[in-house]
């Protein structure tokens, strides 16, 4: 039994995610920990609610909160939301927990005394109206390179040149609107990864098996322009985990935070010691999977993200870690994610373009939602949501496909034989091919998901269906029933042991329907089909099932046609 510890990153608090955000971390993240409990492996799963930064204050601003208030209640919508698309999180936590103030200030100290931490002197934007510092991206003015009127402080997205905010001309807040700002000194700490540049490279370079997408991405951090650059790890903030070395108070920064992307990805860790807490267990336990002195030497550390959180999964974080000088677990395998974009645009967030979360679940069961996501998720390139593909991979996969096996086995047999497996006779050459070809397939299914290769599984978990659905059409139980009633029995009670087969198989997939396949055969055996040929005879003759209510539904062009004009933009 292997021990695999999965995260995937971490939602933002200031609001609810889109389709897009769930298929780029959580959604696959989960696929694979259901995948690898089900191949009897010890799985641990972490996320959690990233809760620090500006954004929160302002998120919890506009809705008239404080900000501690704003991010429990959030956090308790995000939680409800991932139980819904059933994410199978062994503990879904909270960036900003005692866990996680503990363990970012152990860390800041810890390469403090490494010689790794130097303070920097800045100049920045003080509002004096907000009474607050403006990180770049909430100061807007006129670019004096091209004079558009909307650039922000960090860059002009009309002619993309790379600002400070004191070239702004008439710069404003973005959060008030004054012009009442000023220039005025503040200090922040760094954290020196430049120092760290060889040992990152060497052990980026180790990773010979990451996907190209994270491995170019991690490349060009470490390499183009000036390369790896020292990075603030501070903020002038009053929400966030204070600045302290350890236990100590650190000189000069009184009223300062820890920069939100240092502390975030330290949540992986928190997360588990919340997980320790929450069920009663010691430190021990959660340190078996963070450190290897404590016994983490043995598990595989995997992470699941977007494109655009490699720089500080592969660079930032891992030089917290690395520059501490502790035995902390690195992560082995980093899958990554382009974006997925929304029916020949993008999703957005600040438009309400796309489907979101709790609108998705609102209109259709989670299954069909994973099943598309996960299907088309955007490995080697971007892909697209578009209602015609939903409405057709929908129909097709899910209702044609598998459901139609479920419903015509489980019918016939329960009209035509009564409501147990029958005895029929042996198994004939349909069968012992059958056994064959599934037992390929699912050899197949299973080195994709042990490579997490998601659109191939997909596919060859649809294939693995289309198998039942071929041998139902080719063996035709409702004309052998006529005249050789003993043959047509064992077709049926070959195809209830498949029900139960295709629940375990696709139970990682779509967790519910799998389930109702099991309940429906009167099991609770899920063990995996190592030998198909034992588990197409794990349901005796006798055994109980029912009929399940049908597993999918198909959308209909009217549904389509409300649901492309309901979520065009107006959220």
């Amino acid at each position: 039994m292997a021990r695999i510890l999965i995260t995937s990153a971490i939602p933002y608090i200031n609001g609810i995610k889109h389709l897009g955000n769930l298929v780029g971390s959580q959604l696959p993240a989960d696929l694979f920990a259901r995948y690898m409990r089900a191949r009897g492996n010890e799985v641990m799963f972490i996320c959690a609610t990233d809760e620090h930064g500006t954004p929160a204050e302002l998120a919890a601003a506009k809705a008239g909160k404080p900000v501690a208030d704003y991010c429990a209640e959030m956090h308790e919508v995000q939680a409800d939301l991932a139980r819904g698309f059933r994410l199978s999180f062994d503990h879904f936590g909270r960036s900003s927990s005692q866990r996680n103030h503990k363990l970012t200030q152990h860390f800041a100290g810890q390469l403090a005394d490494h010689g790794l931490i130097r303070e920097v002197s800045e100049k920045m934007i003080f509002s004096i109206d907000d009474n607050r510092f403006l990180p770049d991206r909430y100061i807007e003015g006129t670019c004096p390179n091209c004079g558009y009127d909307s650039a922000r402080g960090d860059q002009c997205d009309n002619c993309t040149k790379q600002l400070d905010p004191t070239d702004l001309i008439n710069p404003h807040s973005t959060i008030s609107g004054s012009t009442n700002l000023e220039v005025r000194e503040t200090k922040h700490l760094y954290l020196m990864q430049r120092a760290l540049r060889d040992k990152l490279e060497a052990w980026i370079d180790s990773k010979t098996d990451w996907p190209v997408l994270t491995t170019s991405i991690a490349k060009k951090w470490l390499n183009d322009g000036d390369g790896l650059q020292d990075r603030g790890i501070t903020r002038d903030l009053h929400w966030g985990i204070p600045v302290m070395k350890g236990d100590q108070p650190w000189p000069g920064m009184e009223g300062k935070v820890f920069y939100v992307w240092f502390d975030a990805p330290i949540e992986y860790i928190a997360g588990t010691a919340e997980w320790a807490d929450a069920n009663g267990k010691a430190d021990a336990d959660w340190e078996r999977w963070w450190r290897t002195d404590k016994g983490a030497d043995d598990v595989t550390y995997y992470q699941f993200m977007g494109k655009d959180n490699v720089p500080f999964h592969t660079l930032s974080f891992p030089a917290t870690i690395l520059g501490s000088g502790e035995p902390w677990k690195l992560v082995d395998y980093l899958k990554s994610f382009n974006y997925l974009n929304y029916d020949g645009g993008q999703f957005s967030t600040s438009r309400g373009r796309g489907v979101f979360m709790d609108q998705a679940l609102s209109i259709l069961p989670s299954d069909y939602w994973r099943w598309w996501l996960l299907s088309h998720a955007p490995e080697s390139a971007d892909s697209e949501f578009t209602w015609e593909n939903f409405q057709a991979s929908v129909n097709k996969d899910l209702a044609d496909v598998l459901g139609n096996f479920v419903s015509r086995v489980t019918k016939f047999a329960k009209s035509k034989l009564g409501e147990a497996v029958p005895e029929g006779g042996d198994f004939g050459p349909e069968e012992t091919a059958l056994i064959a070809d599934l037992g390929a397939r699912i050899r197949d299914y299973e080195a994709h998901m042990n490579a997490i290769e998601v659109r191939k599984a997909a596919a060859e978990l649809r294939a693995i269906w289309v198998i039942g659905n071929e041998y139902l059409q080719a063996a035709a139980p409702w004309s052998a029933i006529k005249t050789d009633p003993a043959r047509a029995e064992a077709m049926i009670r070959l195809s209830l042991n498949l029900i139960r087969v295709y629940a375990i198989l696709s139970q990682p997939f779509i967790p519910d329907a799998a389930q109702a396949m099991m309940d429906a055969m009167g099991s609770d055996d899920w063990t995996w089909p190592a030998d198909i040929g034992a588990a197409l005879r794990a349901l005796p003759a006798g055994h109980a099932f029912t009929v399940p209510e049908n597993l999918f539904r198909k959308i209909t062009d009217e549904e389509r046609a409300d649901w492309q004009q309901r979520f065009a933009g107006t959220r």
